[in-house]
């Protein structure tokens, strides 16, 4: 076992230091005997971060944050946010600790995370844990999509507690410690807006540029440039959502980060039968965060952004308001062309088939898949089959039979391209039956089905003998009621 001392790693405090208003010195609950559950080594080396130090004891406690490097500065970050649509002033990491910053193999600062590592003053009715079963979800559907291709937060590790959580039944806890390019959100800047205080809006959207967005630094207007990179990244990654069939759950603007990263994923969950009205979150009642909403939402959320930045746009409102919606009138225009393209690619045809043609197959499958409530993920893999000839597979999924042939029949006179296709659907996701029997045997101290189903959905395009049950679709008796939840 390596004996790496703890001095050796250098947590920066970057945002501690730069943002201080929204930065509150804390630390993490103590954990009398941590216990590592599941451990990145890939993350871990990318971090610097010697894999086996990590598993032994004085790693461990690093990743619950009860044994930090000597000058590290762990703070709980301030931030607002419309949850649902409703305005909260003051949310906050009520059960997270930002320990610090390290340096990633590519050069660029990584900030290392922690969830549920108990209460802070953000807290509100929450008890700042964390268990086990939403800990472990978070690892494998961020693994899953940082393998499709998805930016993400990483996870590097989860650490049983040995403390039991108590929610609608005694659960055993756990803390996840997360890697992300940052952690600044749309909330982030709400938080700063309502504080009145422009010097603390501009040294965040500072921040934000030199982090994130550096080309916006030599912009002659780098504030608005900022917030038209943040549009566009934010299009892109929803359209990529949507094209893997990815439903987040709880797109509040606290939960949308200035990245264009993957970030919290609570009642998240993917599709089974396509449905643009697929709503599995527990909390959402009305359906607002549903699959097909997500655009929609992002948008949304997108224009809370703009407010918050309007200061720093011109300083005639009337002028800052016209330039932010010509910026946010940009987000449809990058969606659409991020899915178009996606599309295309598959269903196997050239990036430049933009005819009517195209785009009329593309709504006529949407609407088959809809109406037929077609497995999204199997549908397109096998699709891929279709495309050299065989397509049992694809039209067996498909009720209406005489509807799938003849659009097979149109689209297979395009030439569509196997081999492409299968470099972007994949065989594996974390089908939510399969994520309940990781999760429900983990909870219980089985972690044989977890590490079988992180091994399937970690190389996702690629199709292994044996892997059967992680590409077949859900059980007929299983997703129509199903219900994910935060773990709060």
């Amino acid at each position: 076992m390596s004996t790496a001392p703890l001095s050796a790693i250098t947590l920066g405090d970057e945002f501690a230091r730069t943002l201080p208003e929204l930065a509150l010195p804390w630390q993490a609950e103590q954990v009398a005997e941590p216990r590592l559950l599941v451990l990145n080594e890939r993350v871990a080396a990318d971090l610097g971060l010697d894999s086996a130090w990590l598993r032994g004891p004085e790693g461990t406690r690093l990743l619950v944050g009860n044994h930090v490097p000597p000058g590290a500065a762990p703070v709980a970050q301030a931030y607002a946010g419309h949850q649902f649509g409703n305005y909260s002033p003051r949310l906050g990491d009520g059960r997270a600790l930002l320990l610090g910053e390290l340096v990633h193999s590519d050069g660029r600062p990584r900030d290392l995370h922690l969830k549920g590592s108990g209460r802070t003053p953000f807290a509100r009715g929450g008890d700042g844990f964390a268990a086990v079963g939403p800990m472990l979800r978070e690892y494998v559907v961020s693994e899953a999509m940082h393998a499709l291709g998805i930016p993400t937060t990483r996870s590097l590790a989860v650490v049983a507690t040995g403390r039991s959580v108590r929610r609608e039944t005694p659960l055993p806890g756990a803390v996840l410690a997360r890697v992300a390019r940052g952690h600044l959100r749309v909330g982030s800047f709400q938080y700063a807006s309502a504080t009145g205080d422009l010097d603390l809006l501009r040294r965040l959207a500072d921040h934000a540029i030199d982090r994130h967005h550096p080309a916006a630094a030599g912009a002659e207007h780098r504030y608005l440039e900022l917030f038209e990179a943040v549009v566009a990244a934010q299009a892109a990654l929803v359209a990529r959502w949507m094209l893997v069939g990815f439903v987040h759950g709880v797109m509040n603007t606290d939960n949308m980060t200035i990245s264009g990263e993957t970030i919290d994923y609570g009642p998240c969950a993917f599709l089974d039968a396509f449905d643009r009205s697929t709503v599995y979150s527990s909390i959402d009642h009305r359906g607002r965060y549903a699959y097909g909403n997500q655009p929609a939402v992002a948008e949304w959320n997108l224009a809370r952004l703009a407010e918050a930045l309007l200061p720093l746009f011109a300083d005639d409102q009337d002028k800052a308001v016209a330039l932010a919606v010509d910026a946010l009138g940009g987000f449809r225009e990058r969606y659409d062309r991020t899915w178009s393209a996606g599309m295309r690619a598959k269903l196997g045809l050239p990036s430049a088939s933009t005819t009517p043609l195209v785009d009329e197959l593309v709504d006529d499958l949407v609407a088959l898949l809809a109406e037929n409530h077609v497995d999204h993920t199997s549908f397109y893999r096998r699709l891929g089959a279709a495309a050299r000839g065989d397509t049992e597979p694809a039209r067996g999924l498909v009720l209406d039979i005489a509807a799938i042939d003849s659009w097979i029949a149109r689209w297979r006179a395009l030439r569509p391209d196997a081999d492409a296709m299968d470099r972007v659907n994949p065989v594996y996701i974390p089908r939510n039956h399969l994520v309940e029997e990781a999760l429900n045997a983990a909870t219980e101290g089985d972690l044989g089905p977890l590490g079988g189903l992180l091994d399937a959905v970690t190389a996702p395009y690629d199709e292994r003998p044996g892997r059967d049950r992680y590409a077949d679709p859900a059980p007929a008796d299983f997703g129509a009621a199903y219900q994910t939840f935060c773990g709060t």
